[in-house]
């Protein structure tokens, strides 16, 4: 079986300027077997190559929809912990490519030592959360702090179990991407109430919490002020990133991983699965 292996950093060179950005979206006319009506037009999410270089230096190329790329910048390299706080972002410079999109990130020299010793090469799919880690000490990286404690307004089953149903409700109203293609994740953050304030959409589950998390970095927002809530299952990943940008828990509507568990608990992080109307269940 021959494998087809995503582009690497390298190859997603400029032929004679930089392309048109994609779009989101890509209108299809699909045959529907079995139907009764007519085929009709439909839209499904793109997928785009996504190479992130710092100062020059080739570090990963993740698949993305190219959509909001500069939290996305920001969010992964956060979580990551190639960057110990926003401020050693110093510019994004978005490059488009015929096959790709390059992003160009400045960093202060701190960082950039840093980059060079634990430099690796990461082909990221939008399935995993771990694709191309060559070192087993590079997949645990929950912070050295404990996250900080729930909001007041939300230690009591009462109030957690209404916030928890308002935050997944509001969620799937504000996914536009979603609605259209039936094929996109969304991650949301959430005021003590479940009130939605913000949501970035992603084919990745592991890019929309990214870019949420750079979103809500560049934004200047308080990330111990509420919580978050993921259209996805709650994988070790997930909670490590939600631990990582101080967030003290993370609401998803599918299941946690025993991994997922284990972390939330050693961390401090609450964490809520199975998150459906008028219910949820409480891991950590």
């Amino acid at each position: 079986m021959t494998s087809c292996p995503l582009p690497g950093p390298e190859d997603l060179r400029p032929d004679e300027g930089d392309a048109p950005l994609p779009a989101a979206l890509t209108a299809v006319r699909p045959r529907r077997l079995g139907a009764a009506r007519a085929t009709d037009e439909e839209f499904v999410a793109e997928e785009v190559p996504i190479a992130l270089e710092y100062n020059g230096l080739s570090h990963a190329v993740m698949l993305a929809t190219p959509l909001d790329l500069e939290d996305f910048a920001l969010g992964f390299s956060l979580t990551e912990g190639l960057l110990a706080t926003p401020a050693d972002l110093l510019d994004v410079e978005l490059r488009t490519r015929p096959n790709g999109i390059s992003l160009q990130l400045t960093v202060t020299a701190r960082c950039e030592a840093l980059l060079k010793e634990r430099r690796r090469s990461m082909a990221g799919r939008t399935g995993c959360g771990l694709c191309g880690t060559d070192n087993l000490d590079q997949v645990f990286r929950v912070p050295d702090r404990p996250v900080p404690p729930l909001p007041a307004g939300l230690t009591s089953d009462e109030v957690l179990v209404p916030a928890l149903s308002r935050a997944m409700r509001e969620l799937a109203e504000a996914q536009p991407l979603q609605q259209r293609t039936g094929g996109i994740h969304a991650a949301a953050w959430c005021g003590p109430d479940g009130g939605v304030t913000l949501v970035r959409e992603d084919v990745g589950r592991h890019n929309a919490l990214d870019k949420l998390i750079g979103a809500m970095a560049r934004a200047g927002i308080d990330a111990s002020a509420g919580f978050a809530a993921v259209t996805s299952r709650a994988s070790f990943e997930m909670v490590q990133k939600a631990a990582i940008a101080g967030m003290p828990m993370l609401a998803a509507v599918s299941a946690p991983t025993h991994l997922a568990i284990r972390t939330a608990q050693s961390c401090g992080l609450r964490l809520a699965g199975f998150v459906r109307e008028g219910r949820a269940t409480l891991y950590a």
